[in-house]
Order: C-alpha cells, then structure tokens, then sequence
C-alpha cells in the first residue's frame, strides 16, 4: 500500500492536492485524527479490495494539539509497522493567506471569539510544525494559483512511477524573492544578462533570440555544463537515500531570461529513465 499524508496551513491549497489525488486514483479521506492513522492504515492495508492500494489522508490541526505534537511518535509505529509513507505540506505566507480568507469569506477552523484571523494563522503555523519537519516535499502556494497546482501535484506526485526520482527544476527571479520550498538554489546573475540588450528584452529564455544569444555565450554553456554534471553525480545520492522528491530553483534577477533558459536545458539534459524532471517557471505567466 502507498500511503500519503497530506497536511498544511488552511488555505494553502490541502483540499486541492487531495481533490487531485483522488483524481489520480487514490482512495482519500480528510480530517483523520493523527492517533487513529495507523489503525486506518493497517485496516486498508489487510484489504484485498484493489481501491486501497493507493491511499491519501488529509491531516490539519483541527486535531488536538496533544497530538501533533505526538506526530514523530506516530510516524514511528508506520516505520515499525512496515508501512511506507510521505508526507507532503503547503504552505504559504501569511498575506496571501489573510487575502484569500478575505476574498472566500470562509472562515478558519482555529478562529474564535478571542482569536484573530491573524493569531489563527500563527497559531496553525505552530501545531502544524511537527508534521512540516516530516515533510519530504514542501509546496509554498503564495505565487501558485488552483490550476498550477493541481499541475504540480500531477506531475509530482500522481503520474510518478513508484520508482522514478521526481526532479523539479523551477526558475525564479531574485527581486521577487527566492523560494523557500526548494532543496538547491543555484544562482545566475554572474552571467550575461539579455535584458540589456534592446532587441531581446521583451522576450524570455523560451524564445529563440534569447536561446541563441546565451547558447553562444561560452560562459552560460560552462555554468550549465558544470550545474548539469554536479546535479548529475548527486542525484543518485538522494535516490538511493530513499528520497523521492527533489526540487533545485535557478535565479536571476528577474526571473525572464537567464534562468527560464537555463531551467529549459536543465530538464532535457537531466531526463532518464529513472528521473522525472518537470520544469517550472515562476515568474512566467
């Protein structure tokens, strides 16, 4: 049985992950209490019925704190269970939460007569942190809207064959800040920048102009050559450490040519058979 436990701040996009996920094929449920998981796990794991093979489980904290703060514990009796099992979290940053309780007028679950909307936030944050400390992937939701999403959890999670490696190469812009729910960041604004040149500025690292331009760049082609090799000779390393998620960000200064380029080579160079890669452009619409 492959066991998935989905948690993360109310508003980040829980709902959607597991929406997509039972679209994928998995048998879901939402809102189980953490103590009673290994019970529920053992009690799909003895069925024969084909539909449980593959099962995802939303966990937020409407639990009782006792027990997030018990979440190590718990995970320990799956490990000794034999039960296989990831964790997957989202979050995203407290403005973009605020905005979209706001816009949907729905209320959060810790909120009350002496808790703001604001202390609620910060209050989930806190009992949520044992689960997001389990985490072996972190989706950060605040610039990710539903479709990119439930993308993302497709090509992460639902479509990812049990023993492939899921690499995502995401490129970003440094004015815009740098992710925080990445594994590696590479950093690109050492190399010529095609902003400055009047006739490419419009464009992005997709398009041919600019693809020519650094692909003439002796100084671009060794910095890929030399990212391509160490991603090449460390991701077995994760891969063999039982790690199925990894996700490297390449930036620029504003997120449109150098590391839209760079994201775009990334992905082709590192395919194989045993590595998916998805490539991903933050800045891009």
């Amino acid at each position: 049985m492959k066991l998935i436990i989905v948690s993360g701040l109310s508003g980040s996009g829980k709902s959607v992950t597991l929406d997509t996920l039972e679209d994928c094929g998995f048998y879901c449920t939402d809102n189980l209490p953490v103590a009673l998981l290994q019970n529920f796990a053992h009690l799909l794991e003895d069925s024969e019925l084909p539909m449980f093979q593959r099962v995802a489980v939303g966990i937020d904290a409407r639990n009782e704190t006792a027990s997030l703060r018990r979440f190590d514990d718990f995970m320990q009796q799956l490990r000794n269970a034999g039960i296989s099992y990831e964790v997957i979290f989202l979050r995203a940053d407290k403005n973009s939460l605020l905005k979209r309780f706001s816009e949907t007028r729905r209320k959060h679950p810790l909120t009350g007569n002496d808790t703001s909307l604001d202390e609620a936030i910060e209050l989930e944050i806190e009992r949520l942190s044992p689960i997001a400390d389990h985490a072996s992937i972190q989706i950060d939701t605040t610039q990710t809207n539903v479709h990119q999403l439930r993308d993302l959890v497709l090509e992460r999670i639902g479509h990812k064959s049990r023993h492939t490696l899921s690499l995502q190469v995401m490129s970003f812009g440094y004015k815009h800040g740098v992710p925080n729910d990445v594994d590696f960041v590479f950093d690109a604004r050492c190399l010529p920048n095609p902003y400055w040149e009047p006739k490419l500025r419009q464009f992005t690292g997709k398009d041919d102009g600019v693809i020519t331009f650094l692909s003439n760049n002796e100084l671009v082609q060794q910095y890929l050559n030399d990212t391509a090799d160490y991603l090449k000779k460390w991701i077995p390393r994760f891969s063999n450490s039982n790690r199925n998620y990894l996700s490297i960000a390449i930036g620029c200064t504003g997120g449109q040519h150098r590391s839209v380029f760079l994201t775009e080579q990334l992905t082709k160079l590192l395919q194989s058979d045993n590595l998916s890669v998805i490539g991903r452009h933050r800045e891009l619409p």
